[in-house]
């Protein structure tokens, strides 16, 4: 049975080959068009403003995006899909009022789109109750040769070669190319797309809340190349993850399109105002009167040279907000009921944390809190770098969240650093690989005092490769032990745009036998790179460092 368009009248109902079909309306259609049919293999959604999208009965998979009478969806043969794609899957339709929403059942995981009249936005949620899938995310494919074919996360498969595990390409020019190298940070950005000038499809993110890795997560956001284009919601990839993954409904996020522009900022996951999907029904949904916030009266000991982060996390969610620069205030809305340990990041390190308790339909207020564990309120004889929780300021930092270590745009990874030049830390690269650079060299001078007495060495990381840490050798006559490896995520990281793991701090107790006891002559601290696995060149046992200095 085939429904028609519904023009300011109810549905009724109507029965489809994929399972039970229900549609209840409790008001009427505000966009001439709006409505939804049946063509035997998909449900058919139009919101009556110029977007037709499908949904397969039998897969859930989006077949189908049509925007103004051309068609956006599908590449290499697939469609848009959770995970790599359902397959065999219960879907049902039903409509409240304005909004028509599609439900996918396979397994414990539910998927869900909706079309809402006048808006020429797909809403989408998925509900993930266990492990049964490695992955959380959404990939919309889209057709080839629509939108501009640019940026680091762009390539050409019949002209690039692969140089890394099948997704990292050198063009001609010697520049690199991933669907890794987003270089944007999930704090950093509320939509992703393309754009020609004229028409504009995004994605617009959820809040993340069931996602994991916190504010500073890099992760897959888009590709394109002359096969397709894919738009990804990610909220777990298993690729330099720091968290476990966390369960439960997530949405809406939306595939939005516009004439051109970026999409409505009140779509965006901080001001979308849900209160439409109340009524719908989704199973574990909760809407704003089920959730609370907290309100801070603001930091005391900040650094005025970096920005804060306030993150919220526990096993079931997770949220941050950005600390008001000078006062510290800050205010976190939207939050689930629950007990959250509250962290403080300078940059993106952290130097305090607390717990905090949040109840439905109440503000948490919280006092002034005061910072005492920013490492860099220690007195040093000299400090490479900056404690921040990255490697900013260190040599291709900034480079290598949007390409890989062997692009031709990469500075010297070797090459050695004397503390009294001019800006030594930007002579420091800012990965150290056992098989790359290892053995790397700080040139630094001591006074007859300092040289008379035992100093603390300190090198923060961010994260590691192959559990890659330092061992340091003082003078070629003082050795320290080998660390033992701090817990890193275990798949590649330095080389895939992401520097952001576990920061840790090694310690070494240098003696005072190991200085030079001339103050005239330059001390030697070597680093080299330790590990019990191999590899080699950029996939060698490596980390990513943050700061390096020696205590007064």
């Amino acid at each position: 049975m085939r429904s028609h368009p519904v023009r300011r009248r109810t549905v009724l109902g109507a029965a489809a080959a994929a399972g039970a079909l229900v549609a209840t309306a409790t008001g009427t259609a505000g966009a001439a068009g709006f409505g939804w049919s049946d063509d035997g293999a998909n449900y058919v959604l139009d919101t009556g403003a110029g977007l037709v999208f499908k949904v397969s009965k039998t897969t859930g998979d989006l077949t189908s995006l049509l925007y103004k009478g051309k068609e956006y969806e599908g590449y290499g043969g697939k469609h848009s899909h959770v995970e790599s794609g359902l397959g065999a899957s219960t879907v049902t339709l039903r409509q409240v009022g304005a909004t028509i929403l599609v439900t996918v059942v396979h397994g414990t995981l539910r998927h869900y789109y909706a079309a809402r009249s006048g808006l020429n936005n797909v809403y989408l949620w998925t509900d993930k109750a266990d492990t049964s899938f490695t992955a959380t995310r959404f990939i919309a494919r889209l057709k080839p040769g629509v939108f501009p074919n640019e940026g680091p996360d762009s390539w050409v498969e019949g002209a690039d070669t692969v140089i890394e595990a099948g997704d990292v390409w050198r063009r001609a020019d010697g520049q690199t190319r991933s669907k890794h190298y987003s270089g944007v940070r999930v704090i950093d950005y509320d939509h992703i797309g393309y754009t020609t000038g004229t028409v504009g499809l995004w994605m617009v993110r959820s809040n993340h809340e069931k996602a994991s890795g916190g504010p500073f997560y890099r992760s897959l956001l888009r590709h394109s190349n002359e096969l397709g284009v894919g738009l990804y919601e990610i909220l777990h990839y298993n690729q330099s993850q720091t968290e476990a993954m966390r369960f439960g409904l997530q949405g809406p996020y939306l595939l939005a399109f516009t004439d051109g522009g970026a999409p409505d900022p009140a779509l965006s996951a901080g001001r979308h105002d849900t209160r439409w999907v109340d009524p719908l029904g989704i199973p574990n949904w909760v809407g704003a009167a089920g959730r609370g916030r907290v309100a801070g009266v603001g930091l005391r000991n900040m650094d005025p040279a970096h920005p804060y982060t306030i993150g919220f996390a526990n096993a079931d969610a997770q949220y941050w907000t950005r600390a008001t620069a000078g006062t510290g205030a800050y205010s976190c809305a939207g939050m689930l009921p629950g007990t959250y340990t509250l962290t403080v990041y300078k940059g993106e390190l952290a130097v305090h944390t607390t717990t905090v308790t949040v109840t439905a339909g109440a503000a948490t207020a919280l006092h002034t809190i005061t910072l005492t564990g920013d490492p860099s309120t220690a007195p040093a004889v000299w400090r490479l770098g900056d404690w921040d929780g990255t490697p900013a300021g260190f040599k291709n930092a900034q480079l290598m969240t949007y390409a890989h270590p062997a692009d031709v745009r990469a500075a010297g990874w070797t090459g050695n650093v004397v503390v009294d030049g001019a800006n030594p830390s930007a002579a420091v690269p800012c990965y150290l690989w056992k098989d790359v650079n290892d053995g790397f060299l700080v040139y630094f001078r001591l006074t007859a005092a300092q040289a008379a007495a035992a100093h603390t060495l300190r090198i923060g990381v961010t994260t590691a490769f192959l559990n890659g840490r330092p061992q340091v050798t003082v003078n070629d006559t003082w050795v320290s032990a080998i660390p033992s490896p701090p817990t890193q995520p275990a798949t590649r990281s330095l080389t895939n745009g992401s520097y952001r793991g576990n920061n840790h701090t090694f310690t070494y107790s240098v003696p005072a036998s190991a200085w030079k006891t001339d103050p005239a002559q330059y001390n030697v601290l070597r680093l080299n790179i330790v590990s019990g696995s191999t590899g080699t060149g950029f996939l060698s046992p490596g980390t990513a460092l943050d700061c390096v200095d020696l205590l007064v």
